[in-house]
């Protein structure tokens, strides 16, 4: 009997890296776990060793959703956990040589798997009787990233959207958080990029650190966080400076919408 005995939980991106070890670690706790993804052969092989179900999608295809709920329902009889994990690069620098193809793939994928997961997700959950959702982020959320601009800046917009809807998903029994790693040693990295790091000496994160960070997000009670993940340190929540004369939020409390 593990934490999540009883619960479902929907992962997406989980074939590889980070997403498939967060959907282990879920699996390990009990979960009944729909992994989600575009590869379909390493998609319905973790599926089948987790004893879940597998999805093929496109994050970013908003009809790409319902199916995904649908199994999830059928399959476990609801949804827990959201992990919006799935995401790509750019791996360009120079804004002036971005291509059309690159910038749609990577909206697509970055904002629109989280911003159409978040809006197929909760319904979901909030028949359930509530739940969590966790998103994957990044340091590059947080600062600059001149390498990948446009991967920093979908990255932002994850945890602008995190900050943002923590309060209205909190009255339907929802907490939503934002993780944000360092450089996790993932498929993501591309061959050449993870062996230049790792002969460079940088310490690459292995992808199970993260999961470990996803599976306390789950179970806790915090929301609305933007939660840090490096090599060397403990998983924390960044603080935030108020920005001078909105010390207290864009809007006072009482106008806040209900």
């Amino acid at each position: 009997m593990g934490a999540l005995s009883g619960k479902a939980a929907v992962v997406t991106g989980g074939a590889s890296g980070i997403g498939l070890a967060t959907a282990t670690r879920l699996a390990a706790e009990g979960a009944s776990v729909v992994v989600v993804d575009q590869n379909s052969s390493a998609g319905e092989k973790v599926a089948a060793d987790l004893g879940g179900r597998f999805v093929p999608a496109d994050v970013g295809d908003p009809s790409a959703w319902a199916p995904v709920i649908s199994a999830a329902e059928e399959a476990f009889g609801g949804i827990d956990v959201a992990y919006l994990n799935a995401g790509v690069t750019t791996g360009e620098g120079d804004i002036t040589l971005l291509t059309d193809e690159q910038y749609r793939r990577i909206l697509g994928a970055n904002i629109g798997g989280v911003v159409l997961g978040v809006r197929a997700v909760v319904p979901a959950i909030e028949r359930r009787g509530g739940g969590a959702i966790v998103a994957t982020a990044s340091v590059a959320g947080l600062i600059s990233l001149p390498m990948d601009p446009i991967y920093a800046m979908t990255k932002h917009a994850v945890v602008g959207l995190v900050r943002s809807l923590a309060p209205q998903l909190s009255v339907k029994g929802i907490t939503i958080n934002a993780i944000c790693p360092g450089v996790v040693d993932t498929p993501l990295l591309g061959e050449g990029v993870g062996l230049m790091l790792k002969q460079s000496g940088m310490p690459l994160i292995d992808p199970a650190q993260i999961a470990e960070a996803v599976l306390g997000r789950v179970l806790g009670t915090e929301t609305g966080q933007a939660w840090t993940c490096q090599w060397d340190r403990p998983v924390h929540a960044y603080e935030w400076n108020p920005v001078p004369g909105l010390e207290g939020g864009l809007f006072p409390a009482a106008a806040s919408p209900s």
